[in-house]
């Protein structure tokens, strides 16, 4: 034992650190290799559609001229130069340096507040650094998309010595065969990306300090109670079997009482007389044959003895099918009541467990409602596990199910469906009753939560139901409209064997 200690307190530091670790790897990685790229990302495509709208409005303004000269209110001439002026003026950004700038399709500068010595210069030859022809590619841009974006090397706003990477859209003018642009330089974004690298950095840093500081913490105060979380595991798997086999019993319990009193003493006459009744009936009817063949006419209860024949061996053979079908419920209580064992590797055929999970609640949901449908697929593929255990689920929501309805008009569904997509086989109880309210729906697998306490309700059922159903991989969910039902599924996985 104290040799077992030692290499659990070895390893505990080990077992915290390296979550931590990799934790803090996976949130720094997101940070610089995720939401960097991502922000930037968002940054650039905000700067292109502030540059749109900053265009489309300088363009308005070649607009208002071209209609003012179409009014008559000024001349062409006159039209063109007020523009021009106007634009040439025009500066937007934090230091009012960014422009608007005019070249034709020629293409011809037209204006440009900062390159004065191209204006009114054939630039179809000017290329950027890298070789590019950029206003050959903005007239060739606008005559096939009359606006859009072009990216190269340009100078520093005003500063001419220094080329940097920019963005611009352009957009055409056609009644005067214009082209006007605005655009970004690329530098800015990085700028302000790098700004907010480094706040990040430092928060990175601050929340790596914390969470080691944390991780220390946690590791002192797990060495100190390791022996004492030892004990409360093994007392807590020992209340779960008491609680799963004390639930079951309960349940078990609840149903018994419902079909006790009706099966118990009509039990022992049908298994006991139908046979005889059958048996003394075969014995007459020899006698009766001879004695009704001689008045052929004559009539026993207001009904012709052919008929009434054939009607008793119709009732008789009712009777036995009806001590079969008791014997039945009886066998599958038994079966429901043994102690449950921990096999998971059945196979379930899961329309055949609510159909037996049904004829046990038989009793209970008939006296619940007049309205019980049930939808079963046939054919749908097996899944493993524990019959008795997921039976135990079932019958659970089939009592939750006949427990919460008003009157015997509210309806029960049972279903049962394949989620290929999901890869699911789904169990589906639904009721009509009065639902519940989304506070309780998200309480309801909670231990011990009940609605129904005052009526003897422990609130175990449905948080061992959830065990249950995750021990066999799936889930449990729960759905509901306050005043039209809750709806339970569950929620299989296919075994695709």
């Amino acid at each position: 034992m104290p040799e077992h200690q030692n290499t659990g307190s070895h390893t505990l530091p080990v077992r915290i650190i390296i979550p931590v670790g990799l934790t803090i790897v996976l949130f720094s990685m997101t940070i610089f290799l995720l939401v960097i790229p991502m922000l930037e990302e968002n940054m650039m495509e905000g700067k292109r559609e502030n540059i749109m709208h900053l265009t489309e409005s300088a363009w308005s303004i070649l607009s208002l001229y071209h209609d003012r000269a179409g009014q008559g209110m000024i001349s062409p001439a006159e039209a063109r130069a007020e523009a021009i002026r106007h634009l040439r003026h025009l500066r937007y950004g934090a230091d009012l340096k960014d422009y608007f700038w005019i070249n034709d399709m020629g293409p011809v500068m037209v204006m440009h507040p900062y390159r004065p010595d191209l204006v009114g210069k054939d630039i179809a030859g000017f290329q950027d650094l890298a070789g590019k022809y950029l206003f050959r590619e903005m007239v060739e841009l606008v005559k096939e998309r009359d606006a859009g974006f072009v990216d190269y090397l340009w100078q520093w706003k005003e500063d001419s010595d220094r080329i940097v990477p920019k963005i611009s859209y352009v957009k055409g003018f056609q009644p005067w065969g214009w082209i006007i642009g605005t655009g970004i330089y690329v530098e800015d974004v990085r700028a302000q990306i790098s700004k907010i690298t480094r706040h990040l950095t430092w928060t990175c840093l601050g929340i790596m300090a914390l969470a080691l500081c944390l991780s220390f913490y946690i590791i002192r105060e797990a060495a100190k109670e390791k022996q004492e979380r030892v004990r409360a595991t093994a007392q807590s798997l020992l209340r779960e079997k008491q609680l799963l086999q004390a639930d079951k019993m309960s349940s078990l319990g609840i149903l018994v009482a419902g079909v006790a009193h009706e099966i118990n003493n009509p039990a022992t006459s049908l298994m006991l007389n139908a046979p005889n009744l059958k048996k003394a009936w075969k014995s007459f009817l020899p006698v009766l044959d001879n004695h009704f063949e001689q008045d052929p006419g004559a009539r026993v209860c207001n009904m012709a003895y052919s008929d009434l024949r054939k009607r008793i061996d119709l009732m008789l053979a009712a009777i036995e099918d009806g001590s079969i079908r008791i014997k039945r419920i009886i066998s599958e209580l038994k079966d429901f009541s043994r102690p449950v064992s921990g096999d998971m590797d059945h196979d379930i055929d899961v329309s055949q467990l609510v159909e037996k999970s049904l004829d046990l609640t038989a009793s209970i949901v008939k006296k619940a409602t007049r309205n019980l449908s049930v939808e079963c697929k046939e054919n749908l593929p097996g899944v493993r596990g524990n019959f008795q255990k997921l039976q135990q689920v079932v019958i659970n929501l089939i009592v939750n199910a006949a427990q919460a309805l008003e009157n015997p008009d509210q309806a029960i569904r049972a279903a049962t469906f394949a989620d290929r997509e999901g890869g699911f086989l789904v169990i589906e109880i639904a009721d009509t009753g009065p639902g519940v309210s989304p506070g309780d729906l998200k309480r309801m697998k909670d231990p011990f939560f009940t609605t129904r306490r005052d009526e003897g309700g422990t609130g175990l059922g449905l948080s061992i139901s959830e065990k249950i159903i995750s021990d066999h991989g799936g889930m449990l969910e729960f759905s509901s409209v306050p005043g039209q039902g809750l709806t339970a599924r569950i929620l299989l996985p296919l075994d695709l064997k």
